[in-house]
């Protein structure tokens, strides 16, 4: 793997832990799992394209796109959290 790659290991691998949740979120909320996983890999093809024919032009803006993906994986995590309480709560009661 080039140098210049290296410096997206973290955002790849926190990635693919939130597309984990994600998924996770659309199995618990009874969305067809087949569905789920051929929009999945759509997505996943739409990116690799767009990862591939933009990864020079965007590799001088690395740390700004390091920065933007991290911040929405954050949320996304936070918004999952915060969306699993109300299942949590009722568990307990």
């Amino acid at each position: 793997m080039g140098s210049e790659l290296k410096q997206f290991i973290g955002l790849i691998v926190f990635g693919n832990i939130e597309n984990l949740i994600l998924a996770a979120q659309g199995v618990g909320a009874g969305v067809n799992p087949v569905g789920l996983a051929c929009l999945s890999f759509i997505a996943v093809f739409c990116w690799l394209l767009i990862g591939t024919m933009g990864t020079k032009a965007a590799i001088k803006y690395a740390r700004h796109i390091n920065f933007i993906g991290g911040l929405a994986i954050f949320i996304l995590g936070l918004q999952a959290m915060i969306q699993s309480i109300p299942g949590i709560m009722s568990f307990f009661h």
